[in-house]
């Protein structure tokens, strides 16, 4: 005689994953400030806590390279173009952050949409803007190495609050790698048909 399976244990092992699940957001809610401060220091400030501004100007320079190869080979697409005036946008708005830790007056409180290119910009132009971008990153990379912030230097990010100027660079470098993967080919255009003379 063989016992069959209850019911009741799929039922039993949803409701527990949704209350794990129902839990986990609501601590994210309520405790919301902590865990962006868990997030920042671990992803952010202690993968770069002790890289010089010259290793994080490599580092631009290198993801720089595969983010102008992948704006390359990018197909002329709406979407596409969304996510390079994002890359661009956001970049610009980092630099003018980074700024502040030069001396420059920065712009603390504005969002990144003034710094987007106009949505109608062609793909080849922000292909263009992408490498100029990037550069002008370096740049500024390179102006922070020869005078070096204090190490407890923050500048506020919208979303995740104060970050040292090198969290900054890093979060540069993670956001348009991770954004770029979202940008997509074009179909291989055809091989041309070899002509009659090329036959003989």
């Amino acid at each position: 005689m063989s016992r069959r399976p209850s019911a009741y244990v799929p039922a039993l092992v949803t409701v527990a994953t949704v209350g794990v699940a129902a839990g986990a957001a609501y601590l994210a809610r309520t405790r919301k400030k902590e865990v962006t401060g868990l997030v920042v220091s671990r992803v952010l400030e202690r993968p770069v806590s002790r890289s010089s501004y010259s290793d994080l100007g490599q580092s631009l320079e290198r993801a720089g390279t595969f983010l102008t190869g992948r704006a390359e080979r990018a197909a002329d697409t709406p979407a596409n173009r969304e996510v390079l005036g994002h890359i661009i946008g956001i970049e610009r708005w980092g630099q003018g952050r980074l700024r502040a830790a030069l001396g420059a007056k920065a712009d603390l409180d504005g969002s990144y949409h003034s710094h987007r290119p106009p949505q109608d910009t062609p793909l080849r132009e922000l292909r263009q803007l992408v490498t100029t971008t990037r550069a002008a990153t370096v740049d500024l990379t390179r102006r922070l190495h020869r005078t070096p912030p204090d190490d407890t230097l923050t500048i506020p990010h919208n979303q995740f609050g104060p970050m040292t100027p090198k969290a900054w660079l890093r979060y540069l470098i993670q956001h348009a790698d991770l954004e770029s993967r979202r940008l997509r080919g074009g179909a291989a255009a055809p091989e041309a048909a070899p002509t009659s003379a090329a036959k003989l």
